[in-house]
């Protein structure tokens, strides 16, 4: 049998000693490899402390409460190794030299190995005085020579891989969990110390995927749910194809000074009374109603097969809706001929009927121009999809408040991008930009919006 002294090892920077704060093994008890032993605190935390090798205890370092130097015997282990020495050297050490008498056994039965080192300075179940149980010499107190032959011992000495001593790799419990926790083998984390430390295995974390390492975690993939396209999905997505396909769109953007119209809102919802309150959307319609008499080619329908453009008079209004069904467009009827108040009403009214699926058919078609918001989740520009055989769509972004140059001043300001995307089969660039223009001064001169 042979005994193995585990020192207490570095486990904190600046740590010269701990306290034993709890045993977890008893003189007696036996132990497994990388069980618990013992917990030590300093000043800076309590770390459990595993055994390096298993075996029966038979020595204890000191009650709880005592404290222990680092580099200080915490535990003696009898193990059932071949005796190799009463190790006294520090920790990455007494691993190897562990391994290397479990070798010696295995390959050798019945060869004791003498013993080289100076006795344990504990307490306990010892071998008499703690003298080395080899003859002893009667030149020199010096290590004795090993009884194996020359060859065997140079075949025992080279017995035992790097790999297999780095599979022993020393650490602190605490670097231990951390790699059990992340995967990591021990034996594969280079360090330049004598021992395995956080740093070393942060370096593995940021090199380590070269070698073939890759954190462990439980999927979250989701199970594969294929789903029918039917009913109104199946009539949006042959919508939206038929637009692209058969309309060259382009998207025109530009930058809106919303500042005033906000704070007109403002009031108008402040003095509303018992009428809806205002949202961006009907003040918008308002301008687009008022810009329209001079672009007549953006209010129109255009048969291609045909190859005829109507251009309308009446201005029939579609508004994209999110509903849980998929994207509907109700269509606000004459919407030049309603004032603001009216338009918001109108908005409410169908946006509720399609949440509720209960638009009537004549409430779904026959729109000349369409306008989609996406309302606070508007993104800083969109290109959105002509609703076919519509020749235009426009689409107000989010709002948001930047310094601009007023003068040599800078000022807060509400600004909005405004998109709007054409056919260009039948609208040019000039009309559209031309277009986007004459709303910008409704918008930004609201007191436009209410003058005949």
């Amino acid at each position: 049998m042979a005994r193995f002294t585990f020192k207490l090892p570095d486990i904190g920077e600046g740590i010269s000693e701990a306290e034993i704060v709890a045993w977890h093994v008893a003189i007696g008890d036996r132990v497994e490899e990388d069980s618990p032993i013992a917990d030590m605190m300093t000043d800076k935390a309590t770390v459990e402390m595993e055994s390096p090798v298993s075996g029966v205890v038979v020595e204890l370092a000191g009650e709880v409460g005592d404290q222990v130097s680092i580099g200080a015997a915490l535990v003696v282990i009898e193990t059932d190794a071949v005796e190799v020495a009463d190790e006294v050297v520090a920790a990455p050490l007494t691993a190897a030299q562990a391994e290397t008498a479990e070798q010696y056994e295995a390959e050798n039965p019945g060869v004791e190995e003498v013993a080289t080192e100076t006795p344990s300075p504990l307490r306990g179940e010892g071998r008499g005085e703690g003298q080395p149980q080899a003859e002893p010499s009667a030149t020199a107190p010096t290590p004795h020579p090993s009884p194996l032959p020359a060859g065997e011992r140079e075949q025992t000495q080279t017995a035992v891989s790097p790999t297999e001593q780095k599979a022993h790799a020393l650490a602190s419990p605490a670097v231990r969990a951390r790699a059990r926790d992340l995967g990591i083998d021990l034996a594969s984390v280079k360090t330049d110390s004598d021992r395995v430390r956080h740093a070393d295995l942060d370096a593995y974390l940021r090199y380590g995927a070269g070698e073939g390492y890759h954190p462990p975690h439980a999927s979250r993939a989701r199970e594969d749910q294929p789903i029918k396209v039917i009913g109104m999905r199946r009539r949006i997505a042959e919508n939206m194809a038929a637009s692209k396909r058969a309309i060259p769109h382009f998207t025109y953007v530009d930058e809106i000074d919303v500042t005033a119209l906000e704070a007109m809102r403002a009031d108008l919802n402040a003095n509303r009374g018992g009428r809806p309150k205002l949202t961006m959307l009907p003040l918008m319609i308002v301008a687009i109603c008022k810009t329209i008499p001079d672009f007549p080619m953006l209010n129109a329908r255009y048969d291609d097969e045909a190859g005829v453009v109507t251009r309308h008079g009446a201005i029939h209004l579609g508004m994209a809706a999110q509903t849980d069904a998929g994207l509907t467009v109700p269509v606000i009827r004459d919407a030049q001929d309603r004032n603001v108040w009216q338009l918001a009403t109108e908005i409410t009214r169908l946006a509720e009927a399609a949440r509720a699926g209960k638009l009537a058919p004549s409430e779904m078609g026959g729109g000349t121009i369409t306008v989609t918001s996406l309302g606070p989740l508007g993104g800083i520009a969109t290109t959105p999809v002509i609703n076919r055989p519509e020749v235009a769509i426009i689409g107000p972004n989010k709002i948001v408040e930047r310094p601009v140059f007023k003068g040599d001043e800078v000022v807060r300001a509400k600004l909005m991008n405004l998109s709007i995307s054409c056919d260009h089969r039948v609208v040019d660039g000039w009309d559209a930009a031309s277009f986007v223009q004459g709303l910008k001064k409704y918008l930004e001169t609201p007191v436009l919006l209410f003058a005949d």
